[in-house]
């Protein structure tokens, strides 16, 4: 990673711009240095041949330096070492940079046998070997390079003294321990580089399927959300239907009774009276079905509570079909919700429409009773009852549909619909619903 103006931002940058740049540097101070101080420790032939080695060592680097861009162009600086972090040095290791090594750490100490101050550049040593050479030879690398160093310091090769030698194997020691300590330390360093590298490389992962599952359950909740759409359209279609059904089908019940009985009279004043109270059904069942589109209460509930409203209900279906019905409130009566009146009053309309068409009874009860946290509607008759098992299909010719639509009328306020009955035993229907409903 490079700043603006391809200035190495990062500590790896940084270092691979050392190992390039840094032996001509040092080479430079050292070979200037040696130069002032050439007539103290070289003669003539002796500084003859510390030119010709510091030129050789130029163009060792120069060789190397176009071998690392080769490598550079043609294969990138190559992946990681397991153990060693970043690839600090193009190619390396391998043969090349073995060999590069060795003749240099082999010109630099023949540089520094001349002239001490040669040791200057020799120390590159210590920061490259652990790059340029495999990890069986580092340490061996850096022995060497110790070796020259120890001379420089003890005054130049070979020692001419027993106090040289001894100067010479004290700074041996102490330079060899302190390379291998910071070798040490350095390889500790890169494995924890590597590490952290690869977990960074996990974590970079660990988002990429995060990122990956995240965007699975967006699509996932989009289709949640298209499918609980299409559910609801569906159940409003269904509701709107059952409330147009039933509100259409308890009108013309109604209509179809008056007007048989119309038919069947030979009075005219009560023929009349039958007429008009079929058209009266009419009008009304065709306000209640305008109602319903527009998802409004019944009318019957649009100026009385549930209790008066229903009574009233069950009056004119008395009077409608001449079945004798007792209309009973137990409990003590509490506010509700208008979507729970106007479910309950259709509910018991759909059963008393029921009861007309099909039950033949004599009688009939309704009892609306609050029961604490519930309210319950009970519609039973003395008709003949029927078979639950046996009951048609829905759009059957038997009006099944009435059920099915009284249940899915008070599942939507969370509460239930059972019905009792059985051949020649009348019929029972039960509705309860929550009082803390919708």
């Amino acid at each position: 990673m490079r700043g603006g103006g391809g200035v190495p931002t990062t500590v790896e940058e940084r270092w691979r711009q050392f190992f390039r740049w840094g032996p001509y540097g040092l080479l430079g101070v050292a070979s200037a240095i040696a130069a002032a101080s050439a007539n103290v420790f070289m003669d003539r032939t002796e500084q003859v041949a510390a030119g010709v080695l510091t030129a050789a060592v130029l163009l060792l680097h120069v060789v190397w330096d176009q071998r690392c861009r080769r490598v550079v162009a043609a294969d990138g600086w190559g992946p990681e070492q397991p153990d060693g972090g970043p690839v600090l040095v193009p190619g390396a290791p391998g043969p090349a940079s073995v060999g590069h090594f060795v003749l240099r750490t082999a010109l630099a100490f023949a540089l520094t046998w001349l002239n001490p101050f040669f040791a200057i550049y020799a120390c590159v040593g210590y920061f490259d070997a652990v790059h340029l050479l495999p990890r069986r030879l580092a340490q061996a690398g850096l022995l060497v390079t110790a070796v020259t160093m120890a001379g420089s310091q003890s005054g130049g090769l070979p020692p001419a003294s027993l106090t040289q030698w001894l100067a010479f194997g004290g700074l041996f020691a102490l330079n060899a321990c302190l390379a291998m300590g910071f070798s040490h330390l350095a390889t500790k360093d890169a494995e924890k580089a590597a590490e952290r590298a690869a977990t960074i490389a996990e974590l970079g992962r660990a988002n990429s399927r995060l990122e990956q599952a995240l965007a699975e359950n967006a699509t996932l909740q989009a289709q949640l959300l298209l499918q609980a759409r299409e559910a609801g359209i569906a159940d409003e279609r269904r509701r709107l239907a059952a409330e147009i059904h039933d509100t259409i089908a308890q009108g013309l019940t109604g209509v179809i009774t008056q007007l048989q009985a119309a038919n069947a009279t030979r009075d005219r004043e009560r023929a009349e009276a039958h007429l008009r109270r079929a058209a009266d059904l009419a009008r009304q069942s065709l306000g209640e079905a305008r109602r319903s589109v527009r998802n409004l209460s019944p009318a019957a509930l649009e100026h009385d509570a549930l209790p008066e409203a229903l009574r009233k209900t069950v009056a004119e279906w008395a009077e409608r079909t001449g079945i004798e019905t007792r209309f009973t409130v137990t409990g003590a009566e509490e506010p509700l919700h208008d979507e729970v009146a106007a479910t309950l009053l259709r509910i018991a309309q759909e059963a008393l429409s029921n009861a007309a068409r099909h039950s033949g009874a004599g009688r009939a009860g309704v009892t609306l009773s609050y029961m604490g946290d519930e309210i319950t509607l009970d519609v039973r008759d003395d008709g003949r009852g029927f078979d639950p098992l046996a009951r048609p299909e829905r759009g059957g010719d038997g009006g099944g549909f009435g059920l099915d639509g009284m249940r899915a009328r008070a599942e939507r306020l969370a509460g239930s619909v059972a019905v009792e009955t059985a051949p020649g035993e009348g019929t029972a229907i039960s509705a309860r619903v929550p009082l803390g409903a919708p």
